[in-house]
């Protein structure tokens, strides 16, 4: 136990570990891009059609961060036009899921296309998702760069941060699908649904515009 302690104080002291923790916490766990998806996918497609999103979006993060830790979030930050490239199309990819969702007024089966967003679309929505930038950003100038072993802090920071991103959407999506009896209503109309899609697409929304003003 006392090895396992000065090891873990090596790599990483346990005030910035707590520190990791909270913010992993606090941005993940907030509403997002993200878990409004795995939520709207659950409650309309069940939790299996979920699965896919939940599942792209600690791999996508996790090419992401590793690809910031690598350099790539420098050039974002050195050249404006290319951050906000980034951002209008993640806004533009936003408010097409929002039209979608919100013209979505049927519980659907998982062969429904009215909102077809899987593991390949997962993966690549990070990529465009400003939130995930700025947690990638932000943890690899708090905790990797300029350290002495940035390395090893990076081996110890990924998978705690992937362990957030899959539990994060996987408790959205749980939430999701326990709602799906509700969402269809006593008499079977939906009509739930329907005013459950709307406010899932004004989160969406929502999100693109914090984006653009971001």
């Amino acid at each position: 136990m006392m090895a396992a302690r000065t090891i873990c104080h090596f790599l990483m002291p346990l005030s910035e570990l707590w520190t990791l923790l909270v913010l992993a916490t606090a941005m993940t766990f907030t509403p997002g891009p993200n878990t409004t998806i795995s939520t709207a996918l659950a409650a309309n497609f069940g939790l299996r059609r979920a699965m896919p999103f939940v599942c792209s979006v600690p791999v996508g993060w996790g090419v992401l961060l590793s690809l910031c830790a690598l350099g790539l979030g420098a050039l974002v930050v050195a050249v404006p036009a290319l951050g906000w490239a980034i951002k209008v199309v993640g806004v533009s990819y936003l408010l097409w899921l929002a039209w979608r969702l919100a013209h979505t007024r049927q519980l659907g089966q998982a062969s429904d296309e009215s909102l077809k967003v899987g593991f390949v679309q997962g993966v690549a929505l990070q990529f465009v998702n400003i939130k995930a930038w700025m947690l990638a950003l932000a943890i690899v100038s708090g905790w990797v760069a300029g350290q002495d072993n940035p390395g090893l802090r990076f081996a110890w920071v990924l998978p705690v941060m992937l362990f957030y991103a899959f539990t994060s959407n996987l408790t959205y999506a749980l939430v999701g699908s326990l709602l799906r009896g509700w969402l269809a209503g006593p008499d079977g109309t939906a009509q739930r649904l329907v005013w459950f899609n709307r406010a899932m697409a004004g989160v969406l929304t929502a999100t693109g515009v914090w984006m653009l003003l971001r």
